[in-house]
């Protein structure tokens, strides 16, 4: 009994220390990959970029609440500047705001006696954004402060320096974009 009992203990001995093998490999196994990870050459560009963004973000919207608008006010309102309106599908195309977010954002802006809805003639399914009086002349004061603001900026650039930036962001947004088939 005494050798069937030593067997059985050597065995769970063995197997005890198998499976804290086996632990320790797969816990090197995610340190490892984890250090792997840590070291792929876009994450520094991942940051930067995220650093660019926050520090874009802090230094537009500081300015377009200081023209008394939230920033996807004040998109809405220089996509509208110079024509005629649009849909809110074509709204939503060209302006940095989602659609849900969209129809919150015109509510604020027809209640600010900003943009009004109008139902164009020949399609009554759907409606119109249009700048009022007031909307444009808010646009024409705006607009062109605000550019003037962030000139401030990207002025200290020359235009091989925008150029090249532009292109390295498309191909970076390219890259994300689905792939249409």
């Amino acid at each position: 009994m005494g050798l069937m009992s030593e067997s059985s203990e050597n065995r769970n001995f063995r197997g005890s220390n198998l499976k804290q093998a086996e632990i320790q490999q797969h816990q090197s196994e995610p340190q490892a990959a984890t250090r792997q990870a840590a070291k792929e050459p876009f994450l520094p560009v991942v940051r930067e970029l995220a650093r660019t963004f926050q520090a874009f973000t802090a230094y537009d919207d500081e300015h377009i609440r200081q023209l008394g608008l939230t920033a996807p006010q004040f998109d809405v309102i220089s996509t509208l500047g110079n024509t005629d309106g649009m849909t809110m599908g074509q709204l939503a195309e060209k302006t940095l705001v989602t659609k849900g977010t969209l129809t919150g954002i015109i509510d604020r802006l027809e209640r600010k006696g900003l943009v009004r809805r109008e139902v164009p003639p020949e399609n009554r399914r759907c409606f119109m954004i249009v700048l009022t009086d007031e909307g444009d002349r808010v646009f024409e004061a705006v607009f062109p402060a605000h550019i003037a603001h962030l000139k401030e900026r990207f002025g200290k650039l020359n235009e091989q320096e925008l150029e090249d930036i532009r292109r390295s962001l498309q191909t970076l947004r390219e890259l994300f974009q689905p792939v249409q088939s």
